[in-house]
């Protein structure tokens, strides 16, 4: 299915630490399954690829992302007429981002959305209730995450487990058991408030 000349721009995200990168400037393999995929389906659709903007190690609600804030730049200028993900998750996780850029501002900057596993297409004017409850699916997400990181570390807490970075003063951490702490003897002997 070849369409028009369209200029596009993929956009990849990874948000887990990725264990089959050989060094850390390595792109992951999800990096590169995405990329493939979005090549691809550009090439199948006669599209000319303008940029691959790719944010490796940043969750969907990360606003910071560079890569991301590169994009949306340059879409703002106008450098390309689509934007390609393989999900909308890809894009973003939160429904004031879907609403302010997919539904508002890139249909003012005549740019399309589409993004391929969740068939979104701002083109489709049919499935813009779909885009919306994906990302209301993709909020909900986020909430439950947070909800589920918050009582593992309560839990944690209650069994007496240390969850910060540090250990605070006069303390060190344990070496043989993880969230363990035990007292600094040094800290304790050369403490200038020491009896």
């Amino acid at each position: 299915m070849i369409e028009s000349k369209s200029r596009v721009a993929i956009y990849c995200r990874l948000s887990e630490e990725d264990r089959n990168k050989q060094s850390e400037t390595d792109d992951s393999n999800s990096i590169q399954n995405q990329k493939s995929m979005l090549l691809q389906y550009s090439l199948e659709h006669g599209w000319e690829v303008y940029n691959i903007y790719s944010d490796d190690d940043y969750t969907g609600s990360d606003r910071r992302r560079p890569e991301f804030n590169r994009l949306l730049e340059d879409a703002k200028n106008r450098k390309f007429d689509i934007v390609l993900c393989k999900t909308q998750s890809r894009f973003t996780r939160e429904l004031e981002l879907v609403e302010k850029y997919i539904h508002g501002l890139f249909p003012i900057w005549g740019i399309r959305f589409i993004s391929i596993v969740d068939n979104a297409d701002t083109a489709n004017k049919g499935n813009k209730k779909s885009r919306q409850i994906n990302g209301l699916v993709n909020e909900w997400y986020l909430e439950d995450m947070s909800e589920n990181i918050k009582s593992v570390l309560t839990d944690r807490r209650k069994n007496g487990h240390h969850i910060g970075a540090f250990a605070l003063y006069g303390y060190k951490k344990d070496p043989d058991v993880k969230g363990h702490l035990i007292i600094d003897e040094w800290k304790d002997r050369h403490c200038p408030y020491a009896e």
